[in-house]
């Protein structure tokens, strides 16, 4: 969430951020958020004085009664009681207006990067690196789905009959695969510095808010009314509410973490061949990695991470690209991300596997996630996340260039991991 004060001192730049993105009505939106900030502090003014204006007089009534001049102080009682109830009609206004605030800063996204371009969808996405040779399989490859059946290491089928499509059933080597991936994943994380976490797969409405899912997209996530539990779609939810209201120091930056989870996503009005498999699943694995930073490390630690994430498919030996997304294409809370793809050779088309972005502050406002700073005082810190890396497209490339006459070849890093080197 943006913080008032910097929308009011950089209305031109958050205008210009909200362009990028092409935020629609941003100057009436601005607008009204500096109206009802305006609204908002004068009312606390008015309010304060009342409040100040009313003990000065409960003072001077106990003095009056004390000396015995009962009018006065009857008088004064009388005074009291309508600054009581002006400073009630006072308080129900703030509150008004704070809350018309409030749902307006949540509706604005975060301001872009000054790297990100302007664009409208995913077709104005920079392609910023690639690496990887893409094999040559012929004229028989096959799509992953159809090689699943072939070696009955998925059944769609059998998912969609258990609860319905988007969520397959791993069997054989497919599971064992399956966890390998998690292992190895989490075991590269550690090795890299992050602190491996088990959180819960639910949360709450205050972390799921925090992070910036709600209200953006509420709809999106399953919902258990009845306790008013939301199922995680990533990771990063519950591992930064782990930070929520936390004032740090400085010393102890950075925090790292990793996790796995599944993950839950209704993907509401996602049809057609391009979900088709393991495109696209309403449950799926993923191993998450979060970073809390000082703002003047953010950057640096955003790079270090795509590092990171660029090694992990080296190892796979995987053909991938990182995008640099243009406004259009960047999350609601992010100011700057860049996703990786793995080139599928038997679909011909790329599939994205992990994402990793810096939020700045726009989750910290949400979570109110501070540290003292060396002249004491207190900011907020930049929060960061990446997949490192989510499962079913890595496993669908894996299966897809990997694929020979005699079967699926399993990349050598994962070997010592599942305990076979062949899927046949």
């Amino acid at each position: 969430m943006l913080q008032v004060q910097f929308i009011r001192d950089n209305k031109e730049t958050v205008l210009e951020g909200l362009a990028k993105r092409n935020f629609v009505n941003a100057e009436i939106i601005v607008e009204q958020v500096l109206t009802a900030d305006e609204d908002r502090r004068k009312t606390q003014v008015e309010l304060d004085d009342t409040l100040a204006e009313s003990n000065k007089l409960s003072k001077e009534i106990g003095g009056f009664f004390k000396s015995g001049e009962i009018q006065k102080a009857n008088l004064l009682k009388e005074k009291t009681s309508q600054l009581k109830e002006k400073s009630k009609e006072l308080g129900e206004r703030l509150n008004n207006f704070s809350e018309a605030l409030q749902t307006l800063l949540y509706s604005i996204p975060n301001i872009p990067h000054s790297s990100v371009k302007a664009g409208k969808s995913d077709e104005d996405n920079e392609n910023i690196f690639s690496e990887g040779t893409i094999p040559d399989l012929g004229e028989n490859a096959l799509p992953h789905w159809e090689l699943a059946k072939k070696f009955d290491i998925i059944d769609f089928e059998l998912g969609n009959k258990i609860a319905g499509a988007g969520f397959p059933v791993y069997k054989g080597k497919g599971a064992r695969i399956q966890r390998a991936l998690i292992n190895y994943f989490l075991d590269k994380n550690t090795k890299a510095g992050y602190t491996e976490v088990q959180v819960p797969h639910l949360v709450n409405p205050d972390s799921a808010t925090a992070t910036g899912q709600l209200p953006d997209k509420d709809g999106q996530m399953y919902h258990a009314k009845i306790d008013d539990l939301y199922l995680i779609p990533t990771a990063e939810i519950p591992i930064t509410n782990m930070y929520r209201g936390n004032l740090l120091k400085e010393s102890e930056f950075p925090i790292t973490a990793t996790g796995y989870t599944p993950c839950f996503r209704r993907e509401a009005g996602s049809y057609g061949a391009h979900v088709r498999g393991l495109n696209r699943l309403h449950q799926f694995d993923k191993v998450e990695i979060v970073r809390i930073e000082h703002p003047d490390n953010s950057y640096q630690a955003l790079n270090e991470m795509v590092e990171h994430i660029k090694d992990i498919l080296r190892e796979l030996k995987l053909p991938y690209r990182i995008l640099r997304l243009c406004g259009g294409d960047t999350g609601f809370t992010a100011a700057l991300t860049f996703d990786f793809e793995v080139f599928s050779t038997a679909q011909d088309r790329w599939l994205e596997i992990s994402s990793a972005s810096n939020f700045e502050t726009f989750q910290a406002n949400r979570l109110k996630l501070r540290f003292k700073n060396k002249e004491g005082k207190s900011e907020f810190a930049h929060t960061l996340n990446g997949s490192s890396l989510a499962l079913p497209r890595v496993l669908a490339g894996i299966l897809e260039n990997y694929q020979t006459e005699d079967g699926i070849k399993v990349p050598d890093v994962l070997v010592p991991y599942c305990g076979f080197d062949m899927i046949n």
